[in-house]
C-alpha cells in the first residue's frame, strides 16, 4: 500500500500529464453541476475556435451587457492560450480567477482579468527562472518575475480602492491637550 501511494504521488508530481488523466480530472471538475454550468467550452469550426459559454456567466462577471461578454472571452482565451492553441483548461482557470473576485461591475471585472492574466504570466516565469541554464536568462526571468509581481500587488491595491471609491478614514489613537489648550471631540464642519 505504502509503495503504491509513492508511485501515485510521483506520477501526480510529474510535469505533463498524460492525456488520460487530464480527461479524468476535467470529468470530475465538470461532475459539479454550479461549476460546470459557467464553464466555456471550445469547438472548432473551419479552423476558428468557437466559444460556448452560458448567459449566467455575465452575473458572474459583474455585467448585464451580453456585448461585454462577447468582448472579453476573446481577450481572455488568447491570454489563457498556450503556444498559440486555444486551451479550454486555460481559459476556464482565468474565468475561475474572476469569479472567484466576485467583480460587482465591469470595471472590476476588466482588473479581475488583467489580474489572472498577470498572474498567469508570473507563474510562467516562475517556471523559467527555475530552469535557467546560464545567468543572462537567469537575470531575464528573475526580472520579469518580480515585475509581476508587483504589479499584481499593486492590481489588488487598485482593486481595493476602487471598491473603497477612495475614501480615506483617519482615526486618531491619541491626544495630548496641555494645560492651558483646548480641544474639541467630535465631528467637525467647517462653514463658510
Amino acid at each position: 500500500m505504502r509503495d503504491k501511494r509513492k508511485t501515485r504521488t510521483k506520477d501526480l508530481a510529474r510535469r505533463h500529464q498524460s492525456e488520460a488523466q487530464e480527461c479524468a480530472a476535467s470529468d470530475l471538475a465538470q461532475s459539479d453541476e454550479s461549476s460546470s454550468a459557467l464553464r466555456v467550452t471550445i469547438s472548432e469550426k473551419e479552423g476558428v475556435p468557437q466559444m460556448h459559454a452560458d448567459f449566467r456567466l455575465m452575473e458572474a462577471l459583474g455585467t448585464t451587457d451580453p456585448d461585454f461578454l462577447d468582448g472579453i472571452l476573446p481577450q481572455l482565451l488568447n491570454a489563457g492560450s498556450r503556444g498559440g492553441k486555444a486551451d479550454e483548461r486555460g481559459l476556464n482557470f482565468l474565468l475561475s480567477v474572476i469569479k472567484g473576485v466576485k467583480p460587482r461591475d465591469q470595471v472590476e471585472a476588466l482588473l479581475a482579468a488583467q489580474m489572472a492574466a498577470v498572474h498567469t504570466a508570473t507563474m510562467t516565469m516562475a517556471f523559467r527562472l527555475g530552469r535557467t541554464e546560464t545567468i543572462p536568462q537567469q537575470d531575464s526571468a528573475e526580472r520579469a518575475f518580480n515585475k509581476l509581481a508587483r504589479t499584481f500587488a499593486a492590481q489588488v491595491e487598485a482593486l481595493k480602492r476602487y471598491r473603497s471609491r477612495g475614501d480615506q478614514t483617519v482615526r486618531v489613537e491619541h491626544v495630548t491637550v496641555n494645560e492651558g489648550g483646548q480641544a474639541i471631540v467630535g465631528n467637525v464642519n467647517h462653514s463658510s
